[in-house]
C-alpha cells in the first residue's frame, strides 16, 4: 500500500510559491517571456545539481524532496532493464543540456529525458520562438533544436558525478536529434556520432525524429529511412535500450509502420507523441507577441489541445504493436486523469512538460496520489495492470 503523502507544510511550500509568483505571470500570453523564465530557472537548477551535497543546498532539496516525492510500490516498473520508481517523466525539451540531471527526482519525477541533443553545438531558430497560449494551456514553440551539441552536454553530465545507469534515484534517457546543417543522408552517422559519446551516462536513448522545427527531419519518420538510421545506432557497442518518438500528425498506416519496424528491429519503445503541426482547432488565435494567426505561424503545438490526438495514436500504436511493446504517452497531460487515461490506453509510462509548467511542480504528486487512488477504486495490485485495460477514471 502507498504510504500517507507528504504535505508540503502550509504556505511556504514550493506549491503555493509556485503559485504566488509564478502563476500570475503565466496567466497571459503577454506575461514573463517563455523562454527567458525557462533559462532563469535551469541556470538556478545546474547550480543545485551541481552543489547538491553543500549542507545548505542538501537540506533545500531534502525538503524539496519531502514535499513533491510519493512512494507506492504498487507505481513501480521495470521496463527495458530500467526501473522505474514511478511512472511520471520529464518531457524532452525542458532540459535541453542535462543541467539539472542530478536533481529531478527530488521533483518526484521516476525518470527525466534530456535533450533534443545533436552532434552540432546549436542555437536554434531566431527569436521569438516560443510562445504561451494561456486561455488553452497551450504552447507553440519552434525552437529548433538549440543545444550545447553532444560533446558540451556530455561535459555538462560529467561535472554532476552522477552514479552509473542503473543506479540513480531516477532513470536518464538521452533524447537525440539531427544538426540541422547535415543532410538526410548523413542523419544516421549525424545520430551515432552523439549516441556513441553519450551512451556511457545514458539509461535509454531516444531517436527524435519527429519535430517540426528542423527542416526534413520528419522525414526520417519514413520506414526505409527509420530502418536505417535504427539499424545504424543499433550496430554501436554498448547501445543503451533505443527508442524513438513520433509525431501526433501520422497517417494511421504510418503508425502501423513504426510498430511494425519497432518490434521488427528490436527496439525498446515508442514515445507518442511530440508537438503537432496541425492547430487543433485553434488556426484563428491570434499571438500576442507577432500580431498573427497560429494558421500563419510556423512551429509545433503543445499543452492541452493536443491531448485527444495524443491519446489516438496511442491507441493505434497499442493495437498494431500489441502489449509487449513498451510505449510512453506526452502531450497534454496536465492532471491525474489525463495520466490515467493515458496508461488505460496502452501507455506504460507518461511525460509531462507543458502541463508541468502551468499547473507548476505539485502535478508530479497530484498524478501520483491520483494514480494509486484509481489503483484502490478499481482493486489493482500493480500498475502494469491498467497499462491498455482500457479501465475508465473513477471520480
Amino acid at each position: 500500500m502507498p504510504q500517507e503523502p507528504t504535505t508540503s507544510g502550509g504556505p511556504v511550500g514550493t506549491g503555493a510559491l509556485y503559485a504566488r509568483f509564478v502563476g500570475p505571470l503565466l496567466r497571459r500570453d503577454d506575461g514573463a517571456d517563455a523562454e527567458q523564465l525557462s533559462r532563469m530557472t535551469l541556470l538556478a537548477l545546474g547550480q543545485a545539481a551541481l552543489r547538491r551535497n553543500w549542507p545548505l543546498v542538501s537540506g533545500s532539496l531534502e525538503s524539496l524532496g519531502a514535499e513533491l516525492q510519493r512512494r507506492d510500490p504498487r507505481l513501480e516498473q521495470t521496463l527495458f532493464g530500467c526501473r522505474f520508481a514511478n511512472p511520471v517523466g520529464l518531457a524532452a525539451g525542458f532540459d535541453k543540456n542535462g543541467v539539472a540531471a542530478a536533481i529531478w527526482h527530488r521533483f518526484g519525477f521516476g525518470f527525466a529525458e534530456l535533450g533534443t541533443i545533436t552532434w552540432q553545438p546549436q542555437q536554434g531558430n531566431p527569436r521569438p520562438r516560443l510562445f504561451r497560449l494561456a486561455e488553452e494551456r497551450a504552447a507553440l514553440n519552434r525552437m529548433g533544436f538549440n543545444n550545447d551539441g553532444a560533446r558540451g552536454v556530455r561535459r555538462t553530465l560529467e561535472r554532476q558525478h552522477l552514479p552509473p545507469p542503473g543506479q540513480r534515484p531516477a532513470v536518464l534517457g538521452i533524447n537525440l536529434g539531427k544538426s540541422k546543417a547535415v543532410s538526410l543522408e548523413m542523419a544516421p552517422d549525424d545520430y551515432a556520432a552523439s549516441l556513441e559519446l553519450l551512451a556511457p551516462l545514458a539509461d535509454y536513448a531516444v531517436v527524435n525524429v519527429s519535430s517540426p522545427n528542423t527542416p526534413g527531419l520528419r522525414d526520417l519518420q519514413e520506414e526505409a529511412q527509420l530502418r536505417r538510421l535504427v539499424e545504424r545506432l543499433r550496430r554501436l557497442p554498448a547501445c543503451p535500450p533505443l527508442l524513438v518518438k513520433i509525431a501526433p500528425d501520422l497517417e494511421d498506416d504510418a503508425i502501423d509502420t513504426i510498430a511494425r519496424l519497432a518490434y521488427e528491429e528490436g527496439l525498446a519503445g515508442v514515445i507518442a507523441v511530440n508537438t503537432s503541426v496541425h492547430r487543433l482547432g485553434l488556426d484563428g488565435r491570434r499571438l500576442v507577441a507577432t500580431g498573427r494567426t497560429l494558421a500563419e505561424e510556423t512551429g509545433g503545438l503543445s499543452g492541452r489541445p493536443l491531448r485527444r490526438r495524443a491519446v489516438e495514436v496511442l491507441r493505434r500504436l497499442r493495437a498494431t504493436a500489441g502489449p509487449a511493446l513498451p510505449l510512453i504517452g506526452v502531450g497534454g497531460i496536465d492532471s491525474a486523469e489525463a495520466a490515467w487515461e493515458r496508461i488505460s490506453a496502452g501507455a506504460s509510462l507518461i511525460q509531462i512538460y507543458t502541463g508541468w509548467i502551468y499547473e507548476g511542480p505539485v502535478l508530479v504528486p497530484s498524478i501520483l496520489e491520483g494514480l494509486s487512488r484509481q489503483l484502490d477504486a478499481h482493486g489493482c495490485r500493480t500498475l502494469s495492470e491498467v497499462v491498455g485495460s482500457g479501465m475508465p477514471w473513477r471520480p
